[in-house]
């Protein structure tokens, strides 16, 4: 197959990107990242980007009166680079329905938390205040719905007894940076594919999402190994 183009949405540090860069260059993913956009100039992803000659580009939010002009521009500049994948990478914008829309199907996000539980902003700590015995984190496909697409992969990790919101973070985090290339693998290998409502994994029907390290197979489901 030909190696998929994929473009990264950034607002900080970059730790994700630079775990789908390196599973690009190892093999992990068909695909390569070919830009970077940030709605942060201070982004610290974005030298990585540089060290690693990948073309980046900041689109400062603060610069439009309002989402949908916003929107608009970012989708412009993320069309330019003529992506097959728009992987939200630590992207902190609500986007717009329109921009969604225009970008269904092929547009991912990760998010701190075992989706459907803890959607938006503070997962760590909301997840220590309820007692949680277990966290993670989740990849799905991006919809209208504030972290409500359908979930293709998740990364479980356990809530110890002497946590804090930076110590589960952490954990987290360090699932995160293996969950994130192995499900962007999965959709650029063409394994996952998603055809409103339903998402196929190697041609059938997924019914929950995949857990990293348990399902997921080298090997199409009936095949032997």
């Amino acid at each position: 197959m030909t190696p998929q183009r994929l473009v990264v949405l950034i607002s900080g540090r970059g730790s994700n990107l630079k775990a789908l860069i390196d599973a690009c260059e190892r093999g992990e993913i068909n695909g390569q990242v070919v830009g970077v956009i940030s709605n942060r100039p201070d982004a610290g992803g974005l030298e990585f980007a540089r060290a690693r000659g990948i073309p980046e580009q900041v689109l400062n939010h603060r610069d439009y009166a309002g989402r949908e002009p916003f929107d608009a521009a970012l989708a412009g500049a993320i069309e330019a680079f003529e992506p097959d994948l728009v992987l939200l990478a630590g992207f902190m914008r609500i986007l717009t329905p329109g921009f969604v829309e225009r970008f269904t199907g092929r547009l991912l996000n990760i998010h701190p938390s075992l989706l459907p539980k803890y959607r938006g902003l503070d997962t760590h700590a909301r997840a220590l205040a309820d007692g949680e015995t277990e966290h993670g984190a989740s990849v799905h496909f991006v919809t209208p719905e504030l972290d409500g697409g359908p979930v293709i992969m998740q990364a479980r990790v356990p809530v110890l007894a002497d946590d804090t919101e930076a110590s589960l973070s952490a954990r987290a985090q360090q699932a995160e940076h293996r969950l994130y290339p192995a499900a962007a693998g999965l959709v650029c290998s063409g394994r996952i594919q998603w055809s409103e409502p339903t998402i196929r994994y190697d041609g059938a029907p997924l019914e929950a999402p995949l857990q990293l390290d348990h399902e997921v197979t080298s090997h199409a489901p009936g095949e032997s190994s």
